[in-house]
């Protein structure tokens, strides 16, 4: 598949962490890859924004189940073009599902254009609502 996003980042948000995946350009076309785990306090969130912004990532794709996405969107959603995706369609996606450090889940989703928008600034609002 084509590169779709050049510096794509991932990740997968739980209660307690957060796993982050960034996919960007390596040698002679392959992808060099980093991955590190935060742990979702502000602090920790904090330390995510700041990894993803030395990487040089502009747009992150999250995947999460309940409500643990919302902390994560609301520190990184002024720097970064964030998306939540569904959970379906990054485990159709090559290597989607995350079930080792060594795959890129949601980066790999996002970087091939693969992710199907869940959520957006304005949409949030609603959801918050209900």
């Amino acid at each position: 598949m084509e590169t779709i996003v050049e510096r794509a980042a991932g990740l997968d948000v739980h209660k307690a962490r957060v796993t982050a995946w960034v996919r960007t350009p390596g040698r002679d076309r392959d992808r060099a890859q980093e991955v590190a785990e935060f742990q979702t306090t502000v602090r920790g969130l904090l330390a995510v924004r700041d990894w993803l912004g030395a990487h040089g990532v502009t747009q992150v794709a999250m995947e999460a189940t309940g409500v643990y996405w919302k902390p994560v969107w609301a520190i990184l959603e002024d720097g970064f073009d964030c998306l939540l995706v569904n959970a379906r369609h990054v485990k159709q996606v090559p290597a989607g599902r995350p079930t080792s450090p060594t795959r890129p889940g949601c980066a790999n989703c996002w970087r091939l254009g693969c992710c199907s928008r869940v959520s957006c600034h304005r949409s949030r609002s609603v959801r918050c609502a209900t």
